[in-house]
């Protein structure tokens, strides 16, 4: 992925690099006596992807030319994907989805019980692998971050099937569900190589405001994307009364007409229907401009630091969010 949106940058091929061996402490970490326990992880190892937040980690390490790959980076990386496979296989669970990454997911092939266990499996793994690297402080950062992530998840589920759900509580779930940890990713990759508070901020800022982009184009491809493109199943968000952004922009702002179309897809759960209507409103439209604007965001929270190659894969990786089907 970093090769094809930043093709001269350094830094990018030394993430890249990394990769792999973040991959492996994973595995590593992950690792049991048990036969079962073994089975169940190298199947959601499937469930890497782009492996964003760990890049995150270690582009965001990079900042002013620090350097980015150490092993305390690469265990940091690996914590990180952690607690995102746990939410993903958490995810499954409550949209009851049959289909992640082009392949069954854990849950539609060994029960909800195995799905739910295996996520706590992943969480506790976490914290146990990130007090390897000797500094409590990024035990108590992502502690909350997992706070944050579970508190945006129940207040999810507290509003599912509210149609009169506003862009202020959109945001305010999926600040706490995405953005809280991609801002992590890059502020504690950063803190890592001594950079000052002022640069941590600033990555932070970064960071959630790439993870609203990057849900914001989720929200999208859930409603009018494809399961084959996007690897995943879709209508899932519709299927489990969730409204995302291009929903809630449609219903306040969209004809009476068109307004009642889509109320009357939302409760046959028809995607097609639906998707048309927010598509034929403009409000898909206006949704990805406000991906756009986070995208913007994002960007100018790191005008400040220094114009390097660090600064040039962040631009980059920013850009990618918006720009892809899957």
């Amino acid at each position: 992925m970093l090769r094809a949106i930043a093709p001269s940058n350094s830094l990018a091929e030394r993430v890249t690099a990394t990769l792999p061996r973040v991959a492996q402490v994973f595995e590593s970490q992950l690792s049991s006596e048990l036969a079962a326990v073994n089975e169940l992880c190298r199947h959601v190892e499937r469930y890497r992807g782009k492996m964003l937040r760990p890049m995150l980690v270690l582009a965001g390490g990079g900042v002013g030319g620090a350097p980015s790959c150490t092993t305390s980076h690469v265990v940091l990386a690996a914590v990180v994907e952690m607690i995102h496979m746990a939410t993903l296989v958490h995810d499954d669970v409550l949209d009851e989805a049959e289909v992640r990454r082009g392949g069954r997911t854990l849950n539609s092939l060994r029960g909800n019980e195995a799905a739910v266990m295996l996520g706590d499996y992943l969480i506790s793994n976490a914290f146990h692998l990130c007090a390897s690297v000797g500094d409590s402080s990024l035990n108590q950062a992502l502690g909350e971050v997992t706070n944050r992530l579970c508190q945006g998840e129940l207040l999810q589920l507290s509003l599912r099937g509210e149609t009169s759900l506003d862009e202020a509580t959109y945001f305010d779930i999926i600040d706490r569900k995405t953005a809280s940890l991609t801002g992590a990713c890059c502020a504690l990759g950063a803190r890592l190589s001594g950079v000052e508070s002022s640069t941590q901020q600033a990555m932070e800022s970064f960071g959630r405001a790439l993870g609203v982009a990057f849900q914001i184009q989720d929200d999208l491809l859930d409603l009018l994307g494809e399961e084959r493109t996007v690897g995943k199943s879709v209508g899932r968000d519709l299927a489990k009364g969730k409204l995302t952004l291009p929903v809630v922009l449609h219903l306040r702002q969209a004809s009476t007409e068109s307004v009642a179309r889509a109320m009357a897809a939302i409760r046959g759960a028809d995607i097609k229907a639906l998707g048309a209507e927010v598509r034929a409103s403009g409000a898909a439209g206006r949704a990805a401009a406000q991906a756009e604007v986070q995208v913007r965001r994002a960007k100018e929270a790191i005008a400040v630091l220094p114009h390097d190659e660090a600064r040039d894969l962040l631009i980059s990786l920013a850009d990618a969010t918006i720009n892809r089907s899957s």
